[in-house]
Parts: C-alpha cells; structure tokens; sequence
C-alpha cells in the first residue's frame, strides 16, 4: 500500500514518508471496527466479553512479536472488561454505552495495526465482522426488495427474537469469539514460524 507515498522534507536531508493509501485503509479500519463493536454492544456483557477474547489474543500477539506496550494494553484492556462484566452480566447494573464500545472497538483495531496484523484482525474480531454485516444485508435487503432477511438486526437481537435466552446468545457468542479468536491466533503464530524459520 505504499505505491502512493509522499516524502515531506524535514531539513537535514531528513524526510517523513505518508503512505496514503495505508493511512486510508487504517483510518477506515479503525472507524469500522470502532462502529462494528458499538452494533455488538446490544445486550448485557456481550460487548465487554467478546472484546476481553480478542484483546487477550492480541495481547498474546503482540506478546509474541515483543512488543510488550500493545501487549500490555490488550491484557489491560481484558482485565478492565473482565472487571466491568461483573456488573454488565445480566442483568446489567451497569452499561457500557458508545463511549465505551466506541473506544475500545478503536483501542483493538490500533493493536492490529501497532502489531503489523490488520488482516488477522478480520478473523480475531469475526464476531463484529459478522454483527457489522448483517446490519449491512438487513438494510440492504430491505432497500432493494421490501424484504428483511433477519427478524432483527444486528444478529444477536435475531437470535433473541426466534426464541433464545439474552444470556444463551451472550455465551454462544463468546464462544464464536472465542474459536474465531483462537483460529486467528494460530494462523498468525503458524505464519510467524514459517516465515522466521
């Protein structure tokens, strides 16, 4: 993505490179996925637990790579929402809101992009890949043919509507997360191998 970079000239024969086109598919990823763990954010703890599996596996990522800040911050991150869902679990006593969803939806797609593993983050974070799509279907089908496709969007609100429990979806969920999570880990660690060794 650095075909079209432009070098600023610093003085000193030093200079900055602005690759464009990486800072407009960062600056897009990091709104999606900022927007996509908000839509996630619909029932008690849902928010705060899938995004406690995938900051631990991006922790573990960048663990990996030593870089031990972003590391750090997603351990961080895990452990301020492990201590949030105490009071989110259903029912909730308290809520996390867009301040929250917003932020930490951002603080994830910053690791994905500290860690040099963007790519990876579309299966780490499939779980709001798969809420921000049905919400994109929904409408669209909706707009094109007068139809909806799910009972409600995003899909987890589906899944309350056929009949299951808020807290069978939240868990079910977690669990998606967490497979998606641990798939995305080890393609990373697999490819991290291959290419060191």
């Amino acid at each position: 993505m650095g075909v079209l970079t432009t070098t600023l000239p610093m003085g000193g024969g030093a200079g900055i490179a602005v690759p464009w086109l990486y800072l407009a598919f960062v600056s897009v990823m990091i709104m999606g996925m900022s927007n996509a763990v908000n839509l996630t954010d619909g029932l008690d703890g849902l928010a705060a637990g899938t995004v406690t599996i995938v900051a631990l596996a991006f922790a573990g990522i960048a663990f990996r790579q030593n870089v031990l800040p972003s590391s750090l911050l997603g351990a961080s991150i895990a452990g301020a929402c492990i201590g949030f869902l105490w009071y989110n679990s259903h029912p909730a006593d308290i809520f996390m809101g867009d301040t929250g969803s917003l932020g930490l939806g951002a603080a994830i797609a910053a690791m994905a992009v500290i860690t040099k593993t963007e790519l990876f983050l579309l299966v780490i974070g499939g779980i709001y890949v798969i809420e921000t799509m049905s919400v994109i279907l929904q409408v669209a089908s909706f707009k094109l043919t007068g139809k909806r496709i799910f009972r409600m969007a995003p899909i987890h609100h589906h899944f309350e509507m056929i009949g299951w429990s808020e807290t069978k979806v939240m868990v079910r969920f977690w669990i998606v997360t967490g497979i998606m999570a641990g798939l995305g880990f080890a393609a990373f660690f697999f490819q991290s191998v291959r290419f060191k060794g």
